[in-house]
C-alpha cells in the first residue's frame, strides 16, 4: 500500500524568495523562543522578588545539571527532526509516523532514566560543583522536583521538535502561549500559597512549571487529534512506537554526536559555574541574570540555526539540492540583521532589564558589566549555528560537533581559566567571546573546504 502523501510545507514554497519564507517560518519560532525566555524570567522575577536573591541563586546552581541532563534528548530531537524534515520533504507520510513514534520510544526510556539519576543524587552533584553552602538545600529541593518531572518535559520538547521538522512553527507558538500564561498565572499562587494552599517558596516555580507543562502538552494532543495532524497521538501513532533498529540507530548516529555536543557545552557551564562559585552567591546571582538577558539576544541566533535545519533536510529530502547555498545566505544575512537589533536594544536597556528580578544594587552592577563583555559576540555564534545546522540536515554531524567542542574546551574554557587568575569575575566572560570567534573560523574552514565537496543523499 503507497504512503498518503503529505502536504508541501513553506520551506519548499517557491513562489516567493527564500528569505522571505525563512522570514515567515522564523516568526513563529522566535516569538516561541521569546515566550520560552519569557517564562524562565517570570520565575527569576518571582523568586527574586517573592523569595529573595538566595532563591534566585539556588534555582541559577542546578540550571547547568538541568542543560546536562537534559541535553541527551535534545540529540533524540535533532536527529528525529532530520530524518522528519526529509521525510516531510518527500511526502512521505507513512515514514513520518515511523520516525516520529520511534523518536517518542526513545525518549521516554530516556526521560526515565534522566529523571531517576538527576532526582536521586541531586545533593551530591551540586555538592561536587562547589555550589555555596547557604542555597545548596533549597537548590537541591527544587531540583530534585523538576528532574522527577523530566519525562513529561522530555516529550513536551519532542513533540515540538517533531512539529518544526514538519514545517509547523505555529502549533508549538500557540502551545507555548498558553503555558506562558499559566506558569505566569500558577508560579506565584504556589510560591506564597494563594487561595489556601500552602506556600511553597522556591519550589512554588518548579511545581507552576509542571503543571503549566502539563495543561499544554495536553492541550497539544488534543488539538492535533482534532486537526487530525500526521503526529496525532492516536492509534496508528501509538502502534509505531516501538523501537525500531534502523530507524533507532540512524535517529542516535545523528542524535548522539548532537547531544556530545551539547553534553560538553553543558559540562563547559558546569565548569563555569565552578568558577563563578569561587566569588560567593551574589556572583552566582549575578551569572543567573546574566543569563537571562542572554537568552533574549541568544535566541534568534538559535531559531535560525533551527529554522536553516527544517529548510535544508526539507530540500534535501525533495531533491532540492539546488537550494541549499540560497538557505545559508539568507540564515546568515538574517542572523545579522536580527542579532544586530536586539544586541542594541539589550545594551541600551540591560540594567532596566535587570532590575527587574535582582534589587540588590551590587549584583545589578556586576551583571551589567559582564553583559557589556559578552553580548556583541552572539551574532557570531549565531553565523556559526547556521553553518552546522545546514551541515547537519544533511546527516554530517561529527566534524560540525567536534569543531563546536573544540571551540568549547579548546578555547572558552581555559581562557574563563587563566583570565579568572588574573582579573578576576570578568576573566570567565571573556571566555564566550573568544569561543564564539573561534567556533566561526572552524565552521567556516570545514563548511567551504569540506562539506561544499560532498553529494548531498537522503537518509530515509
Amino acid at each position: 500500500m503507497s504512503a498518503r502523501v503529505a502536504p508541501r510545507s513553506i520551506a519548499l514554497d517557491d513562489s516567493r524568495p527564500i528569505w522571505q519564507s525563512l522570514a515567515i517560518f522564523l516568526g513563529p519560532l522566535m516569538l516561541s523562543n521569546v515566550l520560552q525566555s519569557l517564562s524562565q524570567t517570570a520565575n527569576s522575577v518571582y523568586l527574586g522578588r517573592l523569595v529573595g536573591v538566595r532563591s534566585l541563586a539556588a534555582v541559577s546552581a542546578i540550571f547547568p545539571i538541568v542543560f546536562f541532563l537534559i541535553s541527551f534528548l535534545i540529540g533524540v530531537g535533532a536527529g528525529s527532526s532530520v530524518l522528519i524534515g526529509q521525510a516531510h520533504g518527500a511526502r512521505d507520510e507513512r515514514k513520518v509516523k515511523q520516525i516520529a513514534g520511534t523518536s517518542l520510544a526513545l525518549t521516554l526510556v530516556l526521560g526515565a532514566l534522566v529523571g531517576l539519576v538527576g532526582g536521586t543524587f541531586s545533593h551530591d552533584l551540586l555538592a561536587v560543583l562547589g555550589t555555596p553552602s547557604d542555597i545548596i538545600d533549597i537548590a537541591t529541593s527544587y531540583s530534585r522536583i523538576v528532574f522527577f518531572s523530566i519525562p513529561l518535559l522530555f516529550v513536551y520538547l519532542l513533540y515540538t521538535t517533531l512539529l518544526r521538522g514538519t514545517g509547523d512553527t505555529r502549533t508549538p507558538f500557540f502551545v507555548l502561549i498558553a503555558s506562558t500564561a499559566l506558569t505566569f498565572a500558577l508560579t506565584p499562587i504556589f510560591i506564597l500559597g494563594l487561595f489556601g494552599l500552602p506556600a511553597l517558596g522556591t519550589n512554588g516555580a518548579a511545581v507552576g512549571n509542571v503543571l503549566s507543562n502539563s495543561f499544554a502538552l495536553i492541550g497539544l494532543f488534543v488539538y492535533l487529534r482534532v486537526k487530525r495532524n500526521p503526529l496525532a497521538l492516536d492509534r496508528e501513532m501509538l502502534a509505531n512506537m516501538r523501537l525500531r533498529p534502523a530507524l533507532s540507530l540512524t535517529i542516535a548516529r545523528i542524535g548522539i554526536p548532537t547531544s556530545l555536543n551539547l553534553v560538553m557545552l553543558s559540562l563547559s557551564e558546569i565548569a563555569v559555574i565552578t568558577f563563578v562559585n569561587r566569588f560567593g552567591s551574589t556572583a552566582v546571582a549575578a551569572y543567573g541574570a546574566v543569563n537571562q538577558v542572554a537568552s533574549y539576544v541568544q535566541f534568534p541566533a538559535v531559531s535560525i540555526g533551527i529554522a536553516a535545519s527544517v529548510f535544508g533536510a526539507q530540500s534535501i529530502g525533495a531533491g532540492r539540492t539546488d537550494r541549499i547555498g540560497t538557505i545559508v545566505r539568507s540564515a546568515v544575512a538574517l542572523n545579522y540583521v536580527t542579532e544586530g537589533v536586539l544586541i542594541a536594544l539589550a545594551y541600551v536597556f540591560s540594567t532596566a532589564i535587570i532590575s527587574l528580578f535582582i534589587t540588590a544594587p551590587d549584583t545589578v552592577a556586576i551583571a551589567h558589566h559582564l553583559l557589556l563583555i559578552t553580548l556583541w559576540s552572539y551574532a557570531l555564534f549565531g553565523n556559526a549555528r547556521v553553518l552546522s545546522a545546514i551541515m547537519i540536515s544533511s546527516g554530517t554531524v561529527v566534524a560540525p560537533t567536534l569543531l563546536s567542542i573544540l571551540s568549547i574546551w579548546g578555547v572558552e574554557v581555559p581562557v574563563a581559566y587563566v583570565l579568572m587568575g588574573r582579573i578576576g569575575l570578568d576573566g570567565v566572560w571573556y571566555g564566550y567571546p573568544a569561543a564564539y570567534a573561534a567556533g566561526l573560523v572552524f565552521q567556516l574552514l570545514y563548511y567551504y573546504l569540506v562539506w561544499k565537496r560532498k553529494p548531498l543523499r537522503r537518509l530515509v
